[in-house]
């Protein structure tokens, strides 16, 4: 393989995925879309090269990976805020680089954020299942996690050239509030009226438990002055309706609310039914911040 247009992984870091923008359309045969968890910054990494939106990339958790050019290249990293050295000098995310055969890529542990997006101009070749080339980690469709020595083949150059781009403003999260658009579900009649008023009133925060396949969520505890003293309660999603619920169909985006009362927001790899009621789905529109968000921060829900 040798010959192959392509680039060599020297480290993984946590996570490395080949992704695209998802399989849509077959949900009726139990296939969630998958796709990259920041659709927006996969698709602005592919611009900058002259890709198409849709092309395949690399989708990076919270940085350390590494790689070498075999060939010489295009390449554009987006998404959260990592920084870039090749061959140990720094380079600018948010723009197109040209690599030379040889040169190594290394994308640091980002300071804020947590996805990052590696697109090379040709886009990155790979198994295409039911039309994506997309990893989805809870079905295992898609190609394997990479690994250090895998040859990412490149795909053949696109007629559109590179763009004369110098800077790219987008709008970075910080440590602000996260504040989300979502409409209501299709079982918020299910939820008191008290918990419909809180589920859009309280600034909730991200858990540790998220993943491709969802991120759950926590209300902040009241502190207490008073040493000694537990913090209050959180708050809890009540149920007006307390009968089991069948599996009905669900989409990414949807927020299903579990018997302790904590919302679950569904992403790309989530199983396409589900059993708890949903009270709220995100917007399409404010779905992509879910990828960038680590765990502690708030998120407030606003009515889209």
């Amino acid at each position: 393989m040798s010959g192959e247009r392509g680039i060599r992984v020297l480290t993984p870091g946590p996570l490395a995925l080949i992704e695209d923008l998802g399989r849509s359309g077959h949900a009726a045969v139990g296939v969630s879309p998958s796709g990259a968890l920041d659709r927006g910054a996969l698709g602005l990494a592919n611009r900058l090269v002259g890709n198409p939106e849709s092309a395949a990339g690399v989708e990076l958790l919270l940085g350390g990976f590494a790689a070498r050019f075999e060939t010489p290249a295009w390449f554009a990293v987006t998404g959260a805020a990592s920084r870039l050295l090749l061959d140990g000098r720094p380079v600018d995310a948010r723009t197109a680089v040209h690599a030379a055969s040889g040169t190594e890529l290394r994308v640091a542990q980002p300071a804020a954020g947590m996805r990052s997006y590696l697109a090379v101009r040709g886009g990155i070749e790979g198994e295409s299942v039911l039309g994506s080339r997309s990893r989805d980690t809870l079905s295992g469709l898609g190609p394997p996690p990479l690994k250090a020595g895998d040859l990412l083949a490149i795909g053949a150059e696109p007629g559109t050239p590179v763009p004369a781009v110098d800077f790219v403003p987008i709008f970075e999260p910080g440590e602000a509030v996260a504040e989300v658009r979502a409409h209501r579900g299709p079982r918020a009649d299910w939820f008191t009226p008290e918990a419909l008023d809180a589920f859009f009133t309280v600034e909730w925060r991200v858990s540790a438990e998220g993943d491709r396949v969802g991120v759950r969520l926590d209300p902040p505890r009241t502190p207490s002055h008073a040493a000694g003293v537990e913090p209050a309660a959180p708050v809890l999603l009540e149920r007006s309706v307390s009968r089991e619920l069948p599996s009905e169909p669900m989409v990414a985006g949807a927020v299903q609310v579990s018997p302790d009362g904590r919302p679950t927001v569904l992403l790309a790899d989530h199983p396409v039914t589900g059993g708890y009621p949903v009270i709220a789905v995100v917007a399409d529109r404010s779905l992509d911040a879910f990828a960038q968000l680590r765990p502690g921060h708030a998120v407030l829900f606003r009515h889209a």
